[in-house]
């Protein structure tokens, strides 16, 4: 029974990277598809996409962990998609090459929500 239960740990250890790297690139896939969609809001290259995409996760897992309140725009209604255009708009500050007007995060927080929900995995923002 030992040996199950460190075989369990150690799978799971081994699928949380996967599962991270996962997220990251399905949210800047997510990312990249919103930003073309959404006018006012830009990213210029492949890596201001990557580090946002870092960014968003991270900011995501900082607010889900103090607050519990998950941005996403479908999952928790007014408050979710508030979150998410707040993220989208917030993340500009520490990523060059990415820029996103107040109109276009809120926008681009509806895009989130329809591509996110359309793409496989949960990857939250």
């Amino acid at each position: 029974m030992e040996e199950n239960q460190s075989n369990t740990r150690t799978q799971s250890g081994g699928n949380t990277i996967a599962q991270i790297a996962w997220r990251l690139v399905t949210a800047a896939v997510v990312l990249a598809i919103t930003a073309f969609f959404t006018p006012g809001f830009s990213i210029s290259n492949f890596w201001a996409l990557a580090l946002a995409a870092i960014v968003l996760t991270a900011l995501d897992y900082v607010i889900v962990k103090f607050t519990g309140l998950e941005a996403s725009p479908f999952g928790k209604g007014f408050v979710g998609f508030v979150v998410a255009a707040v993220i989208l708009y917030i993340t500009q500050f520490f990523v060059a090459g990415y820029s996103i007007s107040w109109l276009a995060a809120i926008i681009g927080a509806l895009v989130y929500g329809v591509v996110d929900y359309i793409i496989p995995g949960k990857q939250g923002m």
